[in-house]
């Protein structure tokens, strides 16, 4: 059993429990997700947020069920909490919350009104767009339990208001359909049909975007409780609406079952290892073309840089090789001119990272290398060598290899192609244009790769040999800097000068991108000590490195505001906890003690998404976490240095 614990001195604070988020993926992109407390602070927040044909599309269907008790005596307590756009919080359920907990993954709400405790638990049909939400009388009684369904059918991006036409509902015999898009079950339902107007959500609030939005309130379920024991249940799911899924209490039941499961494949080592793999396990979806990653919930999709940087972590440290073998056959298949897609977010496949194929070949010769799978090697050789190919001739976005060094640079007008993508007003924050010193760490131990797997299976190695011992050459004499640590960008274009401009410069920034050189199974270089404790010093926070030292030009310590404002510090001092990883390889290889490394990670799962690691830190103490709070990379990288 793996359990997160909050007790009265956090269910009862509605500040604490605001803060702290839980998530029940259906592992197909969609989800569950609210806070301790009840309050929905995100637009996001809901039961039933089904995926459509990618995991970004996705909708909210049923977005609470607000429980009310009615006493014999006809008295009535609500235990709902919602907050209004005159910014009322009302009913305060939440100071009757005895204690929340993740059990086995899954969330379970205890409230206590006397004697009375009343139980919820919550599940997701893996697999399919179906929710379960259990009550539970565990004392007290009897009493009658009324939940008000309200609901929408909208974007999960956006909101739905009163001025447009209600949701469609269609009313059936235990319950309803909405907008013939999802269907709601259970007992003694009574219709209603009217809007609630002005419900706010707090984070979005603070994230500058709009925070309001009108839910209709279809109906209510009402059923008695007796006694211990006796429970009321409520199903909502999408899709095929004439298949009735099995009782909530069975989904729940399975949901425990799979999870204890999932944690076993992975072998934990410990609590915490065992609360990673579990975590890992919501970001592993199946769509209509097999397995994929989702990259953050509640609002990222797939995109190839963050599967391939979690591949390890996510795949090869949970026991699922072999979904991660039709993964990476499915993603070598979108290579085009020596590229791999990036994301279908957008609606369109798109080809613009200087980095994610590289972190593909990376996945893949550690698929093979903890696996002995060479098969697969054989399998995507070629595709491997095409890679290396690609580069050496030159691809998109000025993507190529520079003929009098061997080095690989890249750059674009307007675009940024390397992880630190940021744009503002459709400027790029961070183009780093030239030869980035990770995309360059990443090109070396590519070719390397390509290299070893050709020996490993008999194959012809092609370009890759001859390239890799150009490109090593140069690294180790170009991006080192007088004072110890790397460039950060050799040959980028000089600020007074647009890009492609005559003049050049080396950027000696001090970012944690050259922590890959130090890092990677083929690195360019070996790790000093002295130079990774200074880096150490000018980066390192309780969650991660930042992505600027703090004494660096236009370092932005707190990634807050709206999101002109959040995509300008995103990689301007923001902490970025994936990079542990690489902080902790290079330090490990240079003989450092790394243990201290990750006790603010351990300290970082019980809050903001709960049993999970999130995106992002503000740069500045005290690294209050930010972004989205439940992260793909983040998790993987975690986990895999805990492993390793």
């Amino acid at each position: 059993m793996i359990e997160i614990g909050f007790g009265p001195q956090v269910c009862g604070q509605l500040s604490t429990g605001a803060s702290r988020e839980w998530l029940v993926p259906d592992g197909r992109g969609g989800y569950a997700m609210g806070t301790v407390s009840g309050l929905r602070t995100r637009r996001y927040h809901g039961l039933l947020v089904v995926a459509g044909d990618t995991p970004a599309s996705r909708r909210l269907g049923l977005a609470s069920l607000d429980a009310a008790i009615t006493f014999p005596t006809g008295a009535q307590v609500r235990l709902a909490t919602h907050e209004w756009q005159s910014g009322v919080v009302d009913p305060r359920g939440f100071e009757l919350l005895e204690r929340f907990d993740l059990v086995d993954g899954l969330p379970r709400w205890r409230w206590r009104v006397g004697d009375l405790v009343i139980e919820r638990e919550l599940a997701m049909t893996y697999g399919r767009s179906c929710v379960a939400v259990v009550h539970r009388l565990i004392s007290g009684g009897p009493v009658r339990l009324n939940l008000a369904a309200a609901c929408t059918w909208r974007d999960a991006h956006g909101e739905r208001r009163a001025d447009g036409p209600a949701p469609r509902t269609e009313q059936v015999a235990d319950g309803a359909v909405v907008e013939g898009a999802y269907r709601l079950s259970g007992p003694g339902w009574q219709p209603a049909g009217q809007w609630w107007h002005g419900v706010h959500h707090r984070e979005e609030a603070v994230r500058g975007l709009h925070p309001e939005e009108d839910l209709w309130h279809a109906g209510t379920f009402s059923a008695e409780l007796f006694g211990p024991g006796d429970t009321v249940s409520v199903l909502a799911w999408a899709g095929e609406l004439g298949e009735q899924p099995p009782p909530a209490t069975e989904i729940v039941t399975e949901a425990r079952r799979r999870n204890r499961a999932v944690v076993a494949a992975a072998k934990p080592a410990d609590p915490v290892d065992a609360t990673l793999a579990l975590a890992a396990d919501a970001f592993v979806v199946q769509t209509a073309n097999g397995p994929d990653v989702v990259a953050g919930y509640p609002w990222f999709g797939a995109w190839s840089r963050d599967t391939m940087t979690a591949y390890e972590g996510l795949f090869l440290h949970t026991g699922r090789a072999d979904e991660g073998r039709e993964l990476l056959r499915s993603y070598a298949a979108t290579l085009s001119e020596g590229m791999l897609a990036n994301t279908a977010d957008t609606g369109r496949v798109e080809y613009n990272t200087a980095d994610a194929t590289l972190w593909f070949l990376h996945a893949v010769a550690r698929h093979v290398e903890l696996t002995s799978d060479t098969d697969l090697a054989d399998e995507l050789l070629p595709a491997l060598r095409a890679v290396v190919d690609g580069h050496l001739a030159g691809t998109r976005y000025g993507i190529g290899v520079d003929p009098v060094d061997g080095l690989l640079t890249q750059g674009a007008t307007g675009e940024a192609l390397t992880w630190m993508d940021a744009r503002v007003y459709g400027i790029a924050v961070t183009p780093r244009a030239g030869k980035p010193v990770e995309v360059n760490a990443l090109w070396i131990n590519a070719l390397a790769a390509v290299g070893e797997l050709a020996g490993l299976v008999g194959g012809d190695p092609g370009a890759a040999p001859r390239a890799h011992s150009r490109a090593l050459a140069s690294f180790r004499d170009r991006f080192p800097t007088p004072a110890g640590w790397l460039y950060d960008v050799v040959d980028a274009p000089a600020p007074t000068y647009p890009l492609g401009g005559a003049t050049q410069h080396d950027d000696d920034l001090v970012r944690p991108n050259q922590l890959l050189a130090w890092s990677l199974p083929y690195a360019p270089l070996e790790p000093d000590p002295a130079t990774l404790r200074l880096l150490g010093a000018a980066l390192l926070t309780p969650l991660g490195p930042r992505s600027l030292a703090p004494d660096g030009p236009g370092f932005l310590g707190r990634h807050r505001g709206g999101p002109a404002e959040r995509d300008g510090a995103y990689h301007q001092g923001t902490v970025w906890p994936w990079l542990l990883g690489p902080y902790v390889d290079a330090a490990r290889r240079a003989g450092m003690p790394t243990d201290d490394m990750l006790i603010g990670i351990d300290s970082h799962l019980p809050e903001f998404g709960l049993g999970s690691v999130s995106e992002t830190a503000d740069g500045l103490a005290p690294h209050t976490a930010t972004g989205c709070p439940f992260q793909a990379w983040s998790v993987a990288e975690v986990l895999r240095i805990r492993r390793d």
